[in-house]
């Protein structure tokens, strides 16, 4: 019989849970941090049902249209580990949430208008079975989209362009 301890500790932490959490929970998670810091950011949203088609959150800023956020959470690697998305997937913002390795708390989100991400968006050739796939490079996330990190306002400039604005 296999037994598991019932206290965790330094010793058996590797051993029995390295993570603490599955894949899809970690993602589950994500999708819940990214509807929890747009809802105190002053634009409520929340998380929609599992398997709901092309996005995972719903927001509503104040006057204007309910916007869409597909969010992809991964553990932050150097090399080639990609955070994508495809060409026909609907939604109007991506929401990448960054884990660093090896920490639960500290992460980074970027919240990249769906135009922005196409544009820079890598994609294979247009005759590969790949070729609706978008992708980024998760260890050039942050050199492509630093100005979108903390972008709970949804500002479509993102937040560079908020704080120049409030300096002016």
């Amino acid at each position: 019989m296999l037994s598991v301890p019932l206290t965790v500790t330094s010793t058996n932490a590797a051993i029995t849970a390295p993570k603490g959490y599955t894949t899809k929970q970690m993602g589950d998670a994500c999708e819940m941090i990214v509807a929890a810091e747009l809802t105190l950011a002053g634009i409520p949203a929340l998380k929609v049902p599992d398997n709901w088609p092309g996005y995972d959150v719903i927001a509503q800023p104040p006057n204007t249209e309910p916007q869409r956020i597909s969010v992809k959470s991964r553990t932050h690697k150097t090399g080639a580990v990609y955070v994508g998305y495809n060409d026909y997937d609907v939604f109007d913002w991506l929401a990448v949430v960054l884990l660093l390795a090896g920490e639960s708390t500290s992460r980074a989100v970027y919240l990249i208008p769906r135009a922005v991400t196409d544009e820079l968006a890598r994609r294979d050739q247009p005759t590969s079975k790949t070729a609706a796939e978008r992708y980024f490079r998760v260890d050039q996330v942050d050199g492509l989209f630093q100005r979108f990190r903390s972008n709970f306002t949804l500002n479509p400039l993102g937040v560079v362009a908020t704080a120049e604005a409030e300096g002016s």
